[in-house]
């Protein structure tokens, strides 16, 4: 644009570029809907779309289309890992969180420690090993939200405990990415700083939110919610709520942004913040209203004593009582505020599902610099890396698999028995006379004193002959560490969901290529420690979505027949 312009002037399209745009955003609609129809994996037919379209490909779209579709998209991944905020029980992560911190802990630890066979594949450099770890260490927030929801996952225990180890496995990952810009490409410049910084950044946005939503947006909602009558009647609608979730969402975003954190991270806080104030509006609509109705029924009953003459109830013809108006609670539906879910689906779902998420997953088509990638060397290095860090990911499972250690506590008990032999012997004659003396006592009163009846609770717990505490102890909400699982199929979901990488393992892989971390090759392309890495990215971003579609398949498929011929759920009480 010209110094001296001071608009933008307006010009007409040409139709080759309306039919191609057209053509681009019917494509990637078309061809995530008959996947998803298939597999559950859409988004990987989205992928290949934009390699085709992009510059990858065909180069139908030009570099500045390129940006905007790119910008665009990370627009509908803030969204998407929006909608996942929104659609988690703050229940269930209370209860699932150190589990969900175990499970983003194996898989970030795993491929960072595995990353360093580069130094023996490609001669990789520490700083280079590292570096890669860090891109392969993220799991894709958008891929697995994406696949979560399409498989109606994501509001069961599974969805909980992966898209939180999902979450924080990206937050290790985006604080990677400001690590490696400190870095600016060489090993010099690493500091304590340079780690630490970002690290504490992340941490004390999130126990900021925290304590903000403790002692100051608690004490304000119980005020508003106590005087609701007393504001105007728009505060009440859709469209004020509307206002009120968006400058939450976007408040977040951007202050997280600015103090050196990551946007998704925020953007998920958002989503969990409305989720949180949704459950306090309700809790608090319900005490209230239950208070009222206590104090109308004890005021109507005051009334009728005091009357003599007490108005009868009528009956019909039919049979049927009226009572009194009085009697009949309000109704509690006029009086409840939209919720964020409501205000999602209701302006957000529509655009981002159709619009922004499939240009997300065509801008990381754009990513993949497929030209390069066809070496012999560097496929099978790649091939290999991408091996490796599938199983980094996979070994995630292990967390909800309850292993059998019967051998060994059999071994341990045939251990202890000469030790207990002899503690019996050493002990004092007198204590053990005693002691059974007073047992024996204890039992003859019981069996014939009518007024103490033997404890037979603790028999029935463990006997099996009630259902009820049994099902307290295999609620989804009990404790964090279930009973053993009846298959492996809640083990195998997770681990090959959190297998997909995507958005930010391209990002940090990049930026360190920008930065010349992974060195240059002798013709001025690509290095080939980066080629490597996009291998291992793009395999893991392809296969992990086509075994999960294919494993939550054949789930769906026994669920169904355990509907029809009965028996036990396959997901047990991770798909509760």
């Amino acid at each position: 644009m010209a110094t001296g312009e001071t608009a933008f002037a307006y010009h007409e399209p040409a139709i080759a570029t309306i039919l191609n745009q057209t053509g681009f955003l019917l494509v990637l609609n078309l061809v995530n809907v008959c996947l998803d129809k298939l597999l559950y994996c859409g988004l990987i037919g989205q992928l290949f779309v934009g390699i085709l379209w992009g510059t990858p490909g065909a180069k139908w779209l030009d570099r500045d289309m390129e940006t905007v579709i790119q910008q665009l998209g990370y627009l509908g991944l803030i969204m998407l890992v929006y909608e996942g905020g929104l659609s988690t029980s703050l229940p269930a992560l209370k209860t699932n969180l150190l589990l969900s911190l175990a499970v983003a802990i194996t898989g970030i630890g795993a491929p960072m420690g595995l990353s360093f066979i580069l130094k023996e594949m490609v001669s990789a450099t520490p700083l280079q090993a590292f570096s890669a770890g860090a891109a392969l260490s993220a799991t894709s927030l958008g891929t697995t939200f994406t696949i979560l929801s399409t498989t109606d996952l994501i509001k069961t225990r599974l969805g909980t405990v992966t898209t939180s180890a999902a979450m924080l496995d990206d937050v290790v990952g985006l604080v990677m990415v400001q690590i490696i810009t400190n870095l600016g490409g060489s090993s010099d410049s690493f500091s304590a700083v340079t780690v630490i910084r970002p690290v504490f950044v992340s941490i004390g946005f999130g126990v900021g939110v925290l304590l903000a939503c403790i002692f100051c947006i608690r004490p304000i909602l119980r005020l508003i919610l106590a005087h609701r009558s007393k504001f105007p009647q728009f505060t009440g609608t859709v469209q004020f709520y509307f206002l009120v979730y968006t400058y939450l969402l976007v408040g977040l975003v951007a202050g997280a942004t600015y103090a050196g954190t990551s946007s998704l991270f925020a953007a998920y806080l958002a989503g969990v913040v409305t989720s949180w104030i949704d459950d306090f509006s309700k809790e608090n609509s319900v005490a209230e209203d239950t208070s009222h109705m206590a104090t109308g029924s004890s005021t109507e009953d005051v009334s009728q004593e005091q009357d003599s003459t007490p108005e009868e109830p009528k009956t019909t013809q039919h049979g049927q009582v009226n009572r009194p108006l009085a009697s009949v609670p309000p109704s509690n539906q006029n009086n409840e505020a939209p919720s964020g879910k409501l205000v999602y689906e209701k302006y957000y779902h529509a655009p981002v599902i159709r619009i922004l998420i499939p240009l997300f997953f065509a801008s990381i088509g754009f990513a993949i610099p497929i030209t390069e990638m066809f070496n012999g060397k560097i496929v099978w290095r790649g091939v290999v890396y991408a091996i490796l860090m599938m199983f980094g990911k996979l070994i995630t499972g292990l967390w909800l698999v309850r292993f059998s250690f019967r051998p060994v506590s059999s071994m341990v008990r045939i251990i202890k028995r000469p030790f207990s032999r002899a503690v019996l012997f050493c002990a004092r004659p007198t204590a053990t006379a005693e002691k059974q003396k007073k047992e024996k006592l204890k039992a003859q009163t019981q069996t014939t004193d009518p007024s103490h009846p033997p404890n037979t609770e603790h028999r029935e717990i463990f006997s099996g002959s009630t259902n009820e505490p049994t099902q307290q102890l295999n609620s989804p909400l009990s404790s964090s560490l279930p009973p053993k699982p009846k298959s492996l199929y809640p083990a195998s979901i997770l681990g090959l969901a959190m297998v997909s990488r995507g958005e930010v393992g391209y990002l940090i892989a990049s930026l360190a290529e920008s930065q010349r971390i992974f060195g240059t090759s002798s013709s001025g392309k690509s290095s080939e420690t980066y080629l490597v890495i996009v291998w291992a990215i793009s395999l893991c971003t392809l296969i992990g979505p086509i075994c999960v579609g294919t494993l939550v398949k054949r789930v769906k498929a026994l669920q169904r027949k355990r509907v029809d011929q009965g028996g036990l759920d396959p997901l047990g009480v991770w798909g509760i």
